[in-house]
């Protein structure tokens, strides 16, 4: 690397921290002054919120979520800067392509790409987690359901299960019934008035219960008062926060993707697109920064104002974008990669049409 690549990356990643630094403390100063009145109602501690809740929790949830928005700003504020002060016209009037001026730009985007992905496999998710478990306590406590109703799950391929009703805070699930095939014939069926979770023994225990054994035209009924089993499913199976799979690590994520294909509760879109977007959201740093040194490399009448405001406009409708093909997908049936690729390939032939105009 050059002189001039080793000024462009420290201004691009210099300003990127100090960005960082004022959203920090706006989104602080904007989600304190929403949340205060459930912090003071639920009495929460001051010490859980500004250490967990925002230190540990809300802070890099909302800096993960704005990351192409803050790079953005980032690139276009200096390198209009730059512009302005006549400084990219001599780089490229030196004979520097500009293919060759983006080097050190992806560079730095490397190194935020870097980042954002391992924030997002192996950090965020359990920052996630703090916020989550916080909120439901202190935040919106009346939002945290204790019990899902009339539950249909396929724990493997013979064996179905049905759970009218079950309790979150117990683990006790109500009016259960499990029901094993040998190919399309029933061969045994369960009913019970209550399973309870022993995380003890990591087992399940079925009281009250009646089995059911069909083998041809016999049948044989059995009834008990208690008995353990073991069962692939868990209490946090039947968890219904709408944010429970951002708190999910990759492997747990994966894991439940794995399972919900032969389940089948209705919650594959919701997993996929949670895992398509931690690896696959990095990536708009390269893209955004290709969008932003084109837009921004062209000195024009005003200084920097009109390229950061149209900087500005641009990362929030791709913020925008990302919410409605993700609502497009939950709603509307669109596969879970498709509302992922969307906002980037749609910005990715963006910027390489403004790097195809940009001056060189």
């Amino acid at each position: 690397m050059n002189i001039i690549d080793r000024y462009i990356i420290k201004k691009y990643l210099s300003t990127f921290v100090f960005t960082v630094g004022i959203f920090i403390i706006v989104i602080v100063v904007f989600d304190v002054s929403e949340k205060l009145d459930d912090f003071l109602k639920n009495k929460a501690p001051m010490s859980k919120v500004f250490l967990e809740y925002y230190a540990l929790g809300s802070i890099p949830f909302f800096l993960n979520m704005l990351t192409p928005l803050i790079n953005f700003i980032a690139v276009i504020f200096f390198t209009s800067k730059m512009a302005d002060q006549t400084e990219v016209v001599p780089i490229l009037s030196g004979g520097m392509s500009f293919n060759r001026f983006l080097r050190p730009y992806m560079i730095a985007a490397g190194v935020i790409f870097s980042f954002t992905m391992v924030s997002n496999l192996y950090i965020i998710p359990y920052t996630n987690k703090i916020k989550v478990n916080f909120e439901n306590v202190y935040v919106k406590p009346q939002k945290v359901s204790s019990s899902t109703l009339s539950t249909h799950m396929q724990i493997d391929s013979n064996t179905y299960v049905y759970i009218d009703n079950f309790d979150t805070k117990r683990n006790i699930g109500y009016n259960f019934s499990l029901e094993k095939f040998s190919g399309d014939q029933m061969i045994e069926k369960l009913m019970a008035q209550r399973i309870t979770w022993d995380s003890v023994a990591t087992k399940w225990k079925i009281e009250d219960y009646t089995v059911r054994k069909i083998d041809g035209l016999k049948e044989s009924m059995e009834k008990g008062t208690a008995r353990d089993t073991t069962l692939d499913m868990l209490p946090r199976d039947f968890e219904v926060y709408d944010n429970v799979f951002t708190a999910m690590d990759t492997k747990e994520l994966n894991d439940r993707i794995r399972k919900e294909e032969t389940r089948g509760t209705g919650m594959m879109t919701d997993l996929l697109l949670e895992k398509y977007k931690r690896y696959i959201g990095p990536f708009s740093a390269f893209i955004l920064t290709l969008m932003g040194v084109s837009l921004s490399s062209k000195k024009v009448r005003g200084g920097i104002g009109l390229s950061l405001g149209i900087g500005i406009a641009l990362s929030f409708t791709f913020i925008v974008l990302v919410q409605f093909s993700t609502m497009f997908s939950l709603k509307g049936g669109l596969p879970p990669l498709i509302a992922i690729l969307i906002p980037n390939v749609l910005f990715l032939a963006l910027g390489l049409w403004l790097k195809y105009k940009a001056p060189k």
